[in-house]
């Protein structure tokens, strides 16, 4: 007697190409949510970025002003160039404060203060004016008023 050889015999299953389908739907589900919360906090560093660097830059320019009167007007400049830069040009907002009078006096203090409020992406807007979905973002810089400068 010889052997039968062996042989499967392939019967198509009830499941047959449900594993892609799966695949495909959980890859969707959380590919989703991960690529959102890497968009929002792209945006969070941005503005984090926006008021660093506009905090350092107003206080660079305050300090190194010829005079008090354009002082003021200088940091604003400058502020908004680092608020515009990345795209925060009408949110942004700047503070400035002393440590004594007049402020541009040798080894006088000025504290700049940058506000960004940043948009979480792809909200619409009657969603906004349910629920604040906006991120305040603020940074401080004390600038220094060099020590050999002029009395004013």
């Amino acid at each position: 007697m010889t052997p039968r050889p062996l042989t499967l015999r392939h019967r198509p299953h009830p499941e047959s190409g449900s594993a892609v389908v799966e695949f495909v739907f959980l890859a969707v589900l959380l590919l989703v949510p991960l690529i959102y919360l890497v968009m929002a906090l792209g945006r969070l560093q941005a503005g984090a970025y926006a008021a660093t660097a506009a905090a350092r830059e107003a206080g660079r320019a305050y300090v190194t002003s010829p005079d008090g009167t354009s002082a003021p007007a200088r940091a604003q400049s400058a502020a908004r160039i680092a608020f515009e830069d990345q795209g925060f040009g009408d949110v942004g907002v700047l503070r400035i404060g002393c440590d004594g009078s007049p402020c541009l006096r040798p080894e006088g203090r000025v504290e700049a203060e940058a506000t960004v409020t940043v948009p979480l992406p792809l909200i619409p807007s009657f969603a906004r004016a349910v629920i604040p979905l906006e991120v305040p973002v603020t940074a401080e810089h004390v600038a220094v008023v060099g020590r050999f400068r002029g009395a004013p």
